[in-house]
């Protein structure tokens, strides 16, 4: 597998947790598999072991050679993890870029990684190259147009995993020399696009096989809202699209053996979650207000999580006599309108900007409720630790949230949180007014927690299921 981050070595979303779980489910179900990853300043000032390989590798950009070097670590038993290390790269504060935005030079960055993956694998010959996101995207379409110059993985078969189709690596067609490929390739039927290059769009065409985080998402990116410009490639590929639902490492996420809260609990024993309410509010400076429903919400702070939705409704939520703890980073609007609903309501809503994993813990287990508006959700984790924690999710129908979390059914006694449609401030709030009126039925409510409780998404089916796609390719 070939990623730009790997939980524990960088991270800066979802996608670093998805490729270490992931892997380490595959090799619990009997694969072999090494990883792939730039040696970023965060990776090597990490605390894990490294070794350094002596392994040098020469990796073309353009019409000239860059040194790189490597060194290894380790996930699970014996799944090696190679980091590509070249600091006039990767020696930088964050992974992509700054507040200020994206690095300049990242077209040049993830070819080089791209490159030094395959000249790397060059001496590690594999069946199968399993590529995430744009920043390797460009590995299986190296390997498909220049077979003969990487012939000792030749053979190999190509996975690319879109985790989120709104990022594409998209770059001017001044950066094309540095790709290394003939011309016929920045044609509309490979890299083109709208006059510019894109390097996910490349992959899409050039892998054998393409996934995506969740069966809804893999539906939804064929269509014109949300195909994000791709949807003719992808109607193209259909046939060999499949969408695989993300799993949760509950080794990580559990209630019954959580570290970070303040008191652990279980489906059997669920008043010990009232102590983890009470610990969070004093953390975050809420009123301590058993009683007062509090909902929770942990996301990076975009427009496309749903937060305008949450901006539009926010006095009416105040008028709910309710409390709300956001824990997050993104868009400047979005923090600076939390940090002021904060100062405004300091009984009822605490926001804290950044990025903080035991509060994320604390969240999960302290609220009552956790949202998740979003406009478009490839997968989501959030809504399927909420459901291990009992904290009931109300969610927008859209990817993965539409896939694992069921629609509150008073008739049935079933369902697991509460779904909206519509992407609407009246359908958001109509679905929160819901999960209270629930909320304030004590007996419905715990039967709702145990039913999200017992649901299980870990890897182990998701892992499965890469299994099976990966058979296809090598029989």
């Amino acid at each position: 597998m070939i990623s730009p981050e790997i939980a524990p070595f960088a991270k800066t979303g979802g996608l670093a947790d998805v490729v270490g779980t992931l892997s380490i489910a595959l090799e619990r179900s009997g694969h072999s598999l090494s990883l792939i990853t730039p040696a970023y300043r965060s990776s090597l000032a990490g605390d894990f072991p490294l070794e350094v390989t002596g392994t040098k590798l020469d990796v073309p950009v353009g019409d000239r050679v860059e040194q790189a070097t490597v060194v290894r670590s380790k996930l699970g038993s014996e799944i090696s993890v190679y980091l590509i290390r070249a600091d006039r790269y990767f020696d930088r504060e964050s992974l992509y870029g700054t507040a200020a935005g994206d690095y300049p030079d990242n077209a040049e960055r993830f070819v080089f990684f791209s490159r030094g993956a395959l000249e790397l694998l060059r001496q590690q010959p594999v069946d199968i190259i399993h590529c995430h996101e744009w920043q390797a995207a460009l590995a299986a379409v190296f390997l498909k147009a220049q077979g003969s110059r990487h012939a000792e993985v030749g053979s190999a078969k190509t996975v690319l995993t879109t985790h989120n189709l709104g990022f594409q690596g998209i770059f001017s067609e001044h950066e094309w020399p540095l790709l290394g490929l003939d011309r016929s390739y920045v044609t509309p039927q490979y890299l083109e696009f709208y006059g510019k290059i894109n390097f996910l769009k490349g992959a899409l065409v050039c892998a054998d096989k393409i996934t995506t985080v969740s069966p809804s998402y893999a539906e939804e990116i064929l269509t014109h809202e949300q195909g994000f410009g791709l949807e003719g490639v992808l109607q193209q590929r259909a046939q060999d699209l499949v969408g695989i639902l993300n799993g949760v490492d509950y080794s990580q996420w559990n209630p019954e053996t959580d570290p970070y809260i303040a008191e652990r609990y279980s489906v059997s024993r669920l008043t010990a979650k009232r102590a983890c309410k009470i610990a969070l509010q004093r953390k975050v400076a809420l009123p301590p207000r058993p009683e007062a429903p509090l909902i929770g919400m942990i996301s990076r702070l975009t427009s496309q999580k749903g937060f305008d939705l949450v901006e539009r409704v926010l006095e009416r939520l105040i008028d709910l006599e309710l409390q709300m703890v956001v824990l997050g980073a993104g868009e400047r609007r979005y923090e600076e309108f939390f940090a002021a609903a904060a100062k405004r309501y300091p009984n009822r809503v605490a926001a804290r900007i950044g990025f903080d994993e035991p509060l994320a813990h604390q969240i999960e287990a302290g609220s009552d409720i956790f949202l998740m508006p979003s406009l478009y959700e490839p997968c989501g984790l959030n809504q399927m630790f909420s459901l291990k924690y009992g904290t009931i999710p109300v969610v927008r129908a859209v990817g993965g949230l539409k896939d694992t979390v069921e629609d509150y059914d008073p008739e049935a006694s079933g369902g697991t949180g509460f779904v909206f449609q519509a992407y609407e401030p009246q359908a958001l709030l109509d679905a929160i007014q819901r999960a209270l009126s629930v909320f304030r039925q004590k007996r419905a409510w715990t039967a709702l927690r145990r039913r999200a409780m017992n649901k299980d998404f870990s890897w182990d089916r998701s892992a499965a299921a890469y299994s099976n796609l990966y058979e296809q390719l090598v029989h």
